[in-house]
């Protein structure tokens, strides 16, 4: 039995990872023997599945239950059978509950069952000449089964299906295709299922007369300039008047490719993927789509959404989930980043079935009244807690690779942020990346090579959020350097190299990002971002043979004083956070250029002769008896964003240190 578990684990994960077959979370896998059916249980992606993702049950308590006759209402029904499913599970303890779905795998005689939904057998199933062309291609070994709604319903459907196949041909089919939805197939074991899905790809590619080659195209920098303005216009809600904002406002995702420049090029061509075709269409991205022609002008496109966007609450009385804008393409909004790109992904599998269906007769949308029961269902994201300062929100954190950087970087990764690292060491930001980065997570990590001191890198690095995000909520200008000296020994080429990473870098960081905000808030006033610098406590007091680093600090609250002012009337909080000693981060602690070293050959510390002397040295000097922690950061960035009547302020942690005045 081990082996088939393995084999059934592999068929999973194979057909997970095969975008052709699977979109987002859809699609199950089964084994089953005499005694025993494992599934896949709902809530797991079968291209993440594990030994861990199958719902062992009890045949004969699931096959006792496959003739049985439930309410006829679809809700009631749906609960019923799922109560049944439920009880046929060997442990009842278990978390985990089986697919929907498991009483059609338990009803096909083959061991081995898949459910997929292929792009290429969708364009068949979704098209009028479907139900002909199955019967024509594969009549000795498949059904075709028209819509019904997933569940109870689809699977009494199917039972008539199965029942006349089995008079007909005195066996099971072992591909049952369903309209608007997807296809079985079944075999004896996985190599089978394969084979059966490479002749039934083969035979409909036979009818494609044009295959889909889709080149990506980039992105007008006007349109990445437009990003955040859409974003704020689509963070208010219009169906809650009591409180009409959220939060924190959707996450974009934006794609312009061959295929999404086609569909968009007209009203005649939109009109072609103004539906969705099948259930998870619905599910993920709603019965309706905004279509915005600003006339390929991109300097109109925030008017012209703005008008499409009231126009279609007023229709459709919520926010469009998709929006295709004219000669560009399409601009997925999620609360997060995974629902962004999961209903990205899914309307680029509309595109291409409808593009593929034109073979087979044109496009066949599911009907108004199914698509109205289906969204009808699904119910609606409420408010997240205020409390989730960081949830779902677009952080930019410079200098992350390493020290406090990463710490902080980790720490707001954690929480829900969707994170920036900015940093020039590509090697360790792209190990944090992989690091932080988890399959079942809704929030994402992504690396830009930036170099503060220059304008230009700066300014990509915002664009490259936008693109990625589109927006910014949260900047962190961490990124700095340290050369200790004397006036005697430090040389002006190193006095500038540090003034221009620390002083500088932190004026183009946030010149570049208020840049952003400021757009963010002419369209939700009501929205606030942060703009912190992590500072020092030598931002504080004068830093003796150190001077080229404290003057960049002390100049550093002098602007983060002056962006204050004038940057709180876009509800645009600029704050310094001045730690202490971070004494066993790589600054302090790196054995060849930590600053433990640079002290001790600079003489800094009188009489020092290890780096173990210079380091009590500095713990002496702190009341709290040690050095400062990401935690103690923490702290005081979180108290810096939940405020929003606070700017300007240089917050110290520095353990009573360094103490305001």
């Amino acid at each position: 039995m081990k082996k088939e578990l393995e084999q059934l684990l592999a068929l999973s994960l194979k057909l997970g990872n095969d975008v052709s077959q699977i979109q987002a979370a859809g699609g199950n896998t089964s084994f089953k023997d005499d005694k025993f059916v494992w599934v896949k249980a709902s809530g797991f992606e079968l291209k993440h599945a594990s030994k861990d993702s199958f719902v062992q049950c009890y045949r004969d308590k699931l096959e006792s239950k496959l003739r049985k006759t439930y309410n006829s209402n679809p809700d009631i029904s749906f609960e019923e059978a799922k109560v049944d499913l439920l009880a046929s599970m060997v442990d009842n303890n278990s978390p985990l509950q089986p697919s929907v779905e498991t009483s059609l795998h338990v009803s096909l005689q083959y061991p081995f069952v898949a459910h997929t939904h292929p792009t290429l057998v969708n364009a068949l199933t979704c098209s009028p000449k479907g139900k002909e062309i199955v019967k024509e291609l594969f009549s000795d070994t498949a059904v075709f089964v028209d819509y019904n709604y997933p569940g109870y319903a689809l699977f009494t459907r199917i039972n008539e299906e199965l029942d006349r196949f089995r008079k007909e041909n005195n066996k099971d089919p072992q591909i049952i295709f369903l309209q608007n939805h997807g296809i079985v197939v079944s075999g004896n074991s996985p190599s089978e299922i394969d084979a059966l899905f490479d002749l039934i790809f083969s035979k409909i590619r036979l009818l494609i007369k044009d295959e889909l080659t889709i080149k990506e195209e980039s992105v007008p920098n006007e349109v990445i300039a437009a990003l955040p303005a859409l974003r704020m216009l689509l963070s208010i809600n219009p169906l809650n008047k009591e409180n009409n904002t959220t939060p924190s406002p959707p996450i974009l995702k934006i794609r312009s490719t061959s295929l999404t420049q086609y569909f968009s090029e007209d009203l005649s061509k939109f009109e072609k993927i103004a539906k969705p075709f099948c259930f998870d269409h619905v599910k993920y991205n709603g019965g309706s789509f905004l279509y915005v022609d600003a006339n390929q002008d991109f300097s109109k496109l925030i008017p012209e959404f703005e008008n499409a966007l009231a126009r279609f609450r007023k229709t459709e009385g919520r926010n469009p989930n998709i929006a295709i804008v004219k000669g560009l393409g399409l601009i997925a909004f999620g609360d997060n980043n995974k629902s962004a790109e999961t209903r990205l992904e899914l309307f680029e599998d509309q595109m291409k079935i409808s593009f593929y269906s034109d073979n087979f007769g044109g496009p066949v949308f599911l009907a108004d009244d199914q698509i109205r029961l289906i969204d009808g269902r699904l119910g609606s994201v409420g408010n997240r807690d205020k409390r989730d300062l960081v949830l779902d929100r677009i952080a930019v954190v410079t200098g992350a690779a390493q020290g406090f950087g990463e710490g902080i970087a980790r720490d707001l990764f954690s929480r829900g942020a969707n994170l920036v690292i900015a940093d020039l060491n590509e090697t360790a930001s792209m190990k944090l990346v992989n690091e932080l980065m988890h399959p079942a997570g809704n929030n994402k990590a992504i690396f830009i090579k930036t170099d503060v001191s220059d304008s230009d890198s700066v300014e990509n690095l915002i664009n490259e959020t936008i693109k990625e995000f589109g927006g910014l909520d949260l900047f962190i200008s961490n990124a700095g350097v340290l050369f200790a000296g004397g006036l005697d020994e430090m040389d002006p080429e190193t006095f500038d190299f540090v003034t221009r990473v620390n002083y500088k870098g932190y004026f183009l960081c946030a010149k570049h990002a208020s840049a952003v905000m400021k757009l963010q808030a002419k369209y939700q006033p009501e929205h606030f971002t942060d703009i912190i610098q992590i500072n020092s406590k030598s931002g504080l007091k004068g830093s003796n043979k150190n001077f080229a680093y404290a003057g960049g600090k002390f100049g550093g609250i002098g602007l983060t004083q002056s962006f204050a002012i004038e940057l709180m009337p876009y509800r645009i909080k600029v704050n310094s956070v001045c730690p202490g000693n971070l004494f066993d981060g790589p600054l302090w602690s790196d054995p060849e250029n930590g600053l433990f070293v640079q002290y001790l050959r600079a003489g800094k510390v009188p009489g020092a002769k290890t780096i173990a002397d210079v380091k009590r040295f500095y713990e002496a000097q702190v009341p709290a008896n040690r050095g400062c922690t990401v935690n103690d950061v923490m702290k005081a960035i979180y108290y810096i964003i939940d405020q929003e009547y606070e700017t300007g302020q240089a917050v110290p942690v520095t353990g009573g240190q360094n103490m305001l005045n």
